[in-house]
């Protein structure tokens, strides 16, 4: 692969938990195109670089800058990853790959920066509302894991500010999400919001309800669950009403979902809407248009009516967090 033209090339990555994807992007008339994009699985891969170098050897082309959108905290350039066992530096992939220019960002910070650039093809609306010019905006992104980010309106123009709100703590709303705490609470120690809003965390409420023996599992779903990632089977078989454990669990997993992201349209005053992203929302979206989010989010007494005001929609791109890196990359190169 040639640069067509000299067409100028960033390269922009987005590192999740569970899969890596990588790909080269040219400047668009609104924003970035993707030329190249290939999806790693993480778990496979040593490294970040080994991934970046696979994916380069393929094609001979000139790459300005990157910027990598990852999940963890990024500090002074560097990454010690969440869910993997990655360490990531800037300076190191500047230097590996003799690059111009090289950055890390948050990957809520990623998705956040690719908010303004989105189409409306691009979104579902849940709550249609009306946005505030120059209002707050926030993210929350449920996948392997849980994160959240906002967008500020400032100097004309919106700044991402990173967070790891993932992971402050779970805060029941029911009796029966108390107990759900108190059995996350006897495996874990700490409850996270992350614990229950997660591939992961939708597993571990089924297995609570199992243990609790409010309903009988049937024989073939703990096999499937062997053959088949779990939370993709029991989000399955709840979306087609299949068992109602799993119907439970779902509607648990929404309803919880719909509380923190009205927490934090609160926290940030996010009048210029809500927006749900990573790689949960997308495939629960029949869930979601149900009322039990909608309700969660706005049943906050006093600030109820602020709330069933905002725009909440779910962003439908699942490579809004390359294209965010991407439009970085370009702004750094």
């Amino acid at each position: 692969m040639k640069n067509p033209g000299d067409e100028r090339f960033v390269l922009a990555g987005d590192i999740g938990g569970t899969k890596t994807n990588v790909g080269l992007f040219g400047k668009g008339k609104k924003r970035p195109v993707a030329r190249v994009v290939e999806t790693y699985p993480s778990g496979e891969a040593p490294n970040l670089e080994d991934i970046v170098e696979r994916f380069l050897e393929k094609r001979k082309v000139s790459v300005s800058s990157a910027c990598f959108g990852i999940a963890g905290p990024v500090m002074d350039g560097r990454c010690k990853t969440t869910n993997l066992p990655w360490e990531v530096s800037e300076l190191r992939m500047k230097k590996r790959f003799n690059w111009s220019h090289a950055r890390l960002i948050n990957d809520l910070t990623a998705t956040a920066l690719a908010v303004p650039l989105l189409t409306s093809r691009e979104l579902f609306s849940l709550n249609k509302g009306k946005s505030q010019k120059g209002g707050n905006i926030a993210i929350v992104a449920p996948g392997t894991g849980l994160g959240e980010a906002l967008l500020i309106y400032w100097n004309g123009e919106y700044v991402p500010v990173a967070s790891e709100g993932g992971h402050v703590d779970f805060a029941p709303n029911t009796e029966q999400e108390a107990e759900l705490w108190h059995y996350l609470r006897e495996r874990f120690g700490h409850v996270s919001v992350e614990r229950v809003l997660s591939g992961p965390g939708l597993v571990d409420i089924y297995s609570w309800l199992r243990e609790s023996d409010r309903y009988q599992e049937p024989e073939w779903l703990p096999q499937q669950m062997i053959e088949a990632d779990p939370a993709k089977v029991i989000t399955d078989a709840a979306l087609d009403a299949k068992h109602p454990m799993c119907v439970e669990s779902l509607n648990t997993f929404v309803s919880i979902l719909g509380a923190v992201a009205g927490n934090l349209a609160l926290t940030a005053m996010t009048t210029g809407g809500v927006y749900l992203g990573g790689g949960i929302p997308p495939k629960i979206l029949p869930k979601l248009k149900e009322s039990i989010f909608m309700q969660a989010f706005t049943a906050k007494g006093r600030f109820a009516g602020l709330l069933e005001g905002m725009p909440v929609r779910v962003i439908l791109n699942d490579q809004a967090a390359l294209l965010g890196a991407a439009h970085c990359a370009f702004q750094k190169g």
